[in-house]
């Protein structure tokens, strides 16, 4: 049974109750970007967020989120190096959680080197003192959880510094509606939920295939986190693609598919009305050799409550996926050991 006691049977640090606060993590990300005391400036050539993994996540959502409002760059480098255009016009935000992200470090040192703005949301570590060390303020993300939790906190610290810098509006007043949204949703598909519940449901449906999610504009940012939280709290292979392009390749092979993909079309009502009919369109071809195909249509009245209706409940189907497979979410073993073997070299 996906109820408490099942959930609790194999989620020993409570990653559950992470997810079911994501209310929470919004409006007190809200208030600790205010409690940096960050004065607005001017950055022409835009905003970079430089993280890895759930650190790096809340710049693409929050691009996605913006969307056409964006009036400068907005892009996430997840990797040792910056752009090549990223110069003294540009504010990077350097998020990690643990502060110790050796890439997001090296990332903070090339913006330095390159005489940018920066800007750090962390709990601490390197990337803490060394912008201290630098007088570069610090957004103060709370310790205690795993970093793929914290995505209230990396959404805002990129949609507050976006708003910052010059490069879109200020959507605190959408992210408050999202708050709102999330509180109602985590009671209607959380542990307390009916077993039909939605999230239950899919999650039963995904169960034993490989699933592929797919989005168009903003819904493909959460095909990403979708991807990214099947892989860590479940412990399966997942996969994600971006319409319209995969009507332009993935397409085609969807036949061979023999029954061990599942696919999810994750579909936001605001999107360009092509891609909605896309979207069906290609729902139509996956099932040709797709497992199961689903539609799943986000839920609010604003780009940012539909993103954060699509984050939550791919975070409780990840959730659900691990404990029909019998997974401690919080288990990470393969990202354990491959920064164990890189710390030694």
């Amino acid at each position: 049974m996906l109820d408490p006691q099942g959930v609790a049977a194999v989620d020993s640090t409570g990653q559950a109750a992470e997810i079911l606060d994501l209310h929470v993590h919004l409006r007190d990300a809200l208030w600790r970007v205010d409690s940096a005391g960050i004065a607005p400036f001017d950055a022409p050539g835009g905003l970079v967020v430089a993280g890895m993994g759930g650190s790096a996540v809340g710049g693409r959502l929050a691009a996605a989120a913006i969307g056409p409002r964006l009036s400068r760059p907005l892009v996430v480098a997840d990797g040792y190096t910056l752009p090549g255009w990223v110069g003294p016009e540009t504010l990077v935000l350097c998020s990690s959680y643990s502060g110790s992200t050796e890439e997001t470090l090296s990332a903070y040192d090339d913006a330095s080197e390159r005489g940018a703005q920066r800007l750090v949301a962390t709990t601490g570590g390197a990337l803490a003192e060394r912008a201290r060390r630098d007088g570069v303020r610090v957004i103060p993300v709370p310790g205690g959880f795993q970093p793929r939790a914290a995505v209230g906190y990396s959404l805002v610290s990129a949609l507050e510094a976006a708003a910052l810098c010059g490069a879109g509006p200020s959507l605190r007043d959408e992210v408050e509606a999202a708050a709102g949204l999330a509180e109602g949703l985590a009671a209607e598909w959380g542990p307390d939920a009916p077993e039909d519940s939605e999230a239950k449901a899919l999650a039963r449906r995904l169960h034993g295939t490989i699933p592929v999610i797919a989005g168009a504009e903003l819904a493909a940012a959460a095909a990403y986190r979708w991807k990214c939280q099947i892989n860590e709290n479940a412990g399966l292979p997942a996969f994600c693609s971006v319409l319209p392009e995969l009507d332009h390749n993935e397409v085609v092979g969807w036949p061979a598919a023999e029954g061990r993909l599942s696919a999810v079309f994750l579909e936001d009502p605001g999107s360009h009305p092509r891609n909605l009919l896309r979207s069906e369109l290609s729902a139509e071809q996956a099932a040709a050799g797709a497992a199961v195909v689903e539609r799943v249509t986000a839920r609010g009245d604003t780009p940012t409550e539909r993103l954060v209706s699509l984050v939550l409940l791919g975070d409780l189907v990840s959730l659900y996926l691990a404990v029909l497979r019998g997974e401690d979410p919080v288990d990470i073993p393969p990202i354990d050991a491959l920064k164990a073997a890189l710390a030694g070299h």
